[in-house]
């Protein structure tokens, strides 16, 4: 009866995970088909659901047997420990959907396995040190190529679609294309922060398992899906089309290139990183150099004038709250879970 309680306690804190991540990607797929008004955002929701299923469902397994096998011994993780790694993830995902963040799933999971996985003496330092090493590039590299992009060639990019001649059908239907893509890619890889210690502990078989958190995921979507979409889409920058466009073209690409190569990429690190970085690109091409160094000599609605685009095209308070949740979020996972299995240590309990 006590096996069965905590095996329920496990699945329900599972799907607690699970409806947070989706309430979290949703906001890296699918924000900036939001913001450019591309869908609204219960379609959005709708079409996060679809496909953050069916990635769990065909690509799931693979990502659920990783997250089970490297950073800690599967062996380590017992009914108890999963059940207590997954409560951990799912604070550090609730503050972050609490303050309208898309935070990465895949960070809090992996600092929280790496918490036991310290307390416990069994961490592998190497598998880690290789992912850290990862999220650090990835939202260097998303950053600053939006940047440059941003800064030097976004003109050329709007004059080169030239939607208002075309039309915007195919480049519409691309933007949607790609986050439909983003969402299946966020299924695949987040089904394992969710049932992954469950899976690997066999209390769950492997496709139950999947399929309850492509389920819970979907349920998030629709549920807290919206919050992050408003942030992402809306209050970072002023999106355009042809921006939501250049932001899931790189983000796709580098999340694809990684995950090729075998690194588990934070999704909405660098698509968020890219989001900023062209905000801020284009909020500087907004005041040529020879404005910067006459700047001075400027009139006050002149300066007001600049300071308005700028605050327009890139919003510097809300960066700022995402970075630091960020980092707050997997610091208080892993914290928690260092210090709850540290003191089962020493207590003799494990």
């Amino acid at each position: 009866m006590q096996e069965l309680l905590l095996l329920a306690t496990g699945v329900a804190t599972a799907l607690f995970v699970g409806v947070n991540i989706g309430g979290s990607s949703t906001g890296v797929c699918f924000g900036p088909a939001v913001g450019s008004d591309l869908v609204g955002m219960r379609v959005a929701g709708g079409l996060m659901a679809v496909f953050a299923f069916a990635g769990g469902v065909i690509v799931g397994p693979n990502v659920v047997d990783t997250m089970g096998r490297d950073l800690v011994p599967p062996e380590r993780f017992t009914l108890i420990a999963s059940t207590a790694v997954l409560l951990f993830t799912g604070i550090g995902l609730t503050m972050s959907n609490y303050l309208r963040i898309s935070a990465s799933t895949s960070q809090i999971a992996v600092v929280a396995i790496a918490g036991m996985g310290v307390a416990l003496g069994v961490l592998n330092w190497g598998t880690f040190g290789i992912i850290l090493t990862w999220w650090i590039v990835s939202a260097i590299l998303a950053f600053w190529i939006c940047v440059v992009i941003g800064r030097y060639f976004y003109d050329d990019f709007v004059a080169f679609l030239d939607l208002e001649r075309r039309g915007t059908r195919v480049a519409k239907f691309f933007v949607l294309a790609v986050g439909c893509y983003m969402a299946f890619s966020a299924g695949a890889s987040n089904v394992a922060n969710a049932v992954a210690p469950l899976v690997g502990s066999d209390a769950i078989g492997m496709m139950p398992g999947v399929m309850m958190a492509g389920a819970a995921i979907a349920v998030g979507a629709f549920w807290i899906g919206p919050r992050t979409m408003d942030t992402i889409g809306n209050r970072i920058t002023d999106m355009t089309l042809e921006a939501a466009l250049l932001v899931e073209i790189i983000s796709a690409s580098i999340i694809t290139a990684l995950s090729i190569a075998g690194i588990p990429a934070s999704l909405a690190i660098v698509a968020t990183t890219s989001v900023i970085g062209l905000g801020w690109g284009r909020a500087t091409r907004r005041v040529p150099l020879d404005s910067e160094v006459a700047l001075g000599e400027m009139s006050e609605a002149d300066r007001r004038r600049v300071r308005q685009d700028s605050l327009e095209m890139y919003n510097l308070d809300i960066s700022r709250r995402i970075v630091v949740t960020w980092i707050l979020a997997p610091i208080i996972a892993g914290v928690l879970a260092f210090v709850t299995f540290g003191a089962a240590v020493y207590l003799g309990v494990m």
